[in-house]
């Protein structure tokens, strides 16, 4: 006597198409067949930046060196871009460096270099890639191999 539940559920319907007459679902049909994305979109002229800083700004893209000061990996699975630097002067009262360009100290962060070309092609910046060099996987320093004795370390006394 076992009991079979059925789990039956309703469809899910657009009230708008059920109450829309013949014509509506034919025009809305036609409609969402006609509408197209590109692909490729510059926003360069609505982001407000002056027309100079977008059409000249050539922007590096990255990836951040290791911190010397620690043995760690951390931190480095990451991409940044920088701005190159324009119009510097120093301040005459307090002899501090200034800049006009508000785009020259910033710094921004991306996962992955696609991200980050991409960024830049849709902002309109003309980008160049540093590669990084890979570090030479350094050689097995034993504390024990100051003291072996073999032809390589042997030194004569005589």
């Amino acid at each position: 006597s076992q009991r079979k539940s059925t789990n039956a559920e309703a469809p899910i319907v657009e009230t708008n198409l059920v109450l829309a007459t013949p014509e509506e679902l034919k025009q809305k049909n036609k409609l969402a067949g006609t509408i197209t994305v590109p692909k490729q979109v510059n926003i360069a002229p609505i982001t407000g930046h002056p027309e100079e800083h977008v059409k000249t700004r050539r922007v590096c893209i990255s990836r951040p060196a290791k911190n010397s000061m620690q043995s760690g990996t951390n931190n480095l699975d990451y991409w940044k871009i920088d701005f190159d630097n324009r119009e510097r002067w120093e301040n005459p009262l307090m002899g501090w460096a200034s800049t006009g360009d508000p785009l020259s100290n910033m710094q921004v962060e991306f996962n992955s270099k696609e991200e980050a070309i991409a960024h830049c092609e849709k902002n309109g910046y003309k980008w160049f890639l540093e590669q990084e060099e890979q570090a030479k996987p350094a050689r097995v320093k034993n504390y024990g191999s100051n003291f072996s004795w073999n032809k390589r370390t042997r030194v004569s006394t005589k």
